[in-house]
């Protein structure tokens, strides 16, 4: 259904760490730095046929979260929604919500960790037992 998800950043090197370090606990490669037409940073990362990137806002304004939103990373065991969590906390995001662990979901039980990024956005690590 996506292409791609972008969110915006007021420090890109912090959110290349960040996201390195986080995306990598899913097997995703180190993003790739790109510059936009209009001088503006940006890095992709590319997993699977989609890709995720962070950029600095083309419009010169700081970068906001969206409140309500939230980006989802599919993770391929229990373990792994821990490992997301335990990486994202230790390069600068911050746990919300419930602790991560499972939680019943309209289908049955999910195992759910959620943080935010050092701009505040919110990441919900989720594996969906088959």
């Amino acid at each position: 259904m996506f292409s791609h998800v972008m969110v915006g950043t007021n420090d890109i090197e912090k959110s290349k760490r960040f996201y390195d370090a986080v995306l990598g606990v899913l097997g995703v490669p180190e993003g790739i730095r790109n510059t936009a037409g209009s001088g503006h940073q940006r890095v992709f990362y590319r997993h699977e046929g989609v890709s995720f990137a962070v950029t600095q806002p083309i419009n010169n304004e700081p970068a906001t979260c969206a409140n309500g939103s939230t980006i989802g990373f599919k993770c391929q065991s229990p373990e792994q929604v821990q490992q997301f969590h335990d990486v994202a906390v230790a390069h600068g995001g911050t746990s919300i919500e419930s602790p991560p662990g499972p939680r019943q979901g309209p289908t049955g039980v999910l195992h759910l960790a959620y943080v935010r990024d050092p701009d505040g956005n919110k990441l919900c690590a989720l594996h969906r037992p088959k």
